[in-house]
């Protein structure tokens, strides 16, 4: 494993709004971390979200201190990539947040996304309390009614509580924003959840 230094990612601003990547918010905000594959097209999806105050890729759900997409990328750290997204609950209600992360990808794939093979690409949700999880577990219940519908497996989502997030390196912050063409393997199953 190689050795980390500490980004340096304190002060980022975001490339698209300009508002700050650090947990410096209003405290009327809420924040959810979400994996659902390469991060560039996640968060990509959620900053063009209205009532989405913020976004930033990082790295969730592993024990190492400190992760780089090198490690990442490498298997060496356990963690996901995710995007973690910073709302007004009173424009967009976690149920739809949730529900544009059901749409939008596909949960049955275990540790993969399409071509994106490896447990960093693995269907997770990050709450931040106790109340999150429970309303992402309902919203879980309701999503595999639909894709059993379709024809789909078992969702292998992960529900976590409290994963500490990492910011990713700059160059991969709004990577989509900075690189109009760069790749984005993002598809969805063609469930729709339809939250208010």
């Amino acid at each position: 494993m190689s050795t980390n230094t500490p980004h340096n990612n304190s002060n980022l601003l975001h490339a698209v709004n300009g508002r700050a990547l650090d947990e410096v918010w209003p405290t009327n905000l809420q924040n959810i971390g979400l994996g659902m594959g390469c991060f560039w097209g996640v968060e990509r999806l959620f900053w063009q979200q209205k009532g989405v105050y913020v976004t930033a890729t990082g790295y969730q759900g592993g024990a190492q201190i400190n992760p780089n997409y090198t490690d990442v990328c490498q298997h060496q750290t356990d963690h996901a990539e995710s995007v973690r997204v910073v709302f007004d609950p009173d424009i967009v209600s976690l149920a739809q947040i949730l529900a544009i992360f059901w749409e939008n990808h596909d949960p049955t794939q275990g540790d993969a996304q399409g071509n994106d093979v490896g447990g960093q690409y693995r269907s997770m949700i990050f709450a931040q309390n106790a109340q999150q999880a429970e309303q992402a577990t309902d919203s879980l219940h309701k999503a595999q009614v639909l894709l059993d519908a379709k024809g789909f497996g078992k969702i292998t989502t992960e529900i976590v509580i409290g994963a500490k997030f990492w910011l990713a390196e700059e160059e991969h912050q709004q990577y989509l924003a900075k690189n109009p063409g760069g790749y984005c393997n993002l598809a969805g199953t063609g469930i729709f959840c339809g939250a208010e």
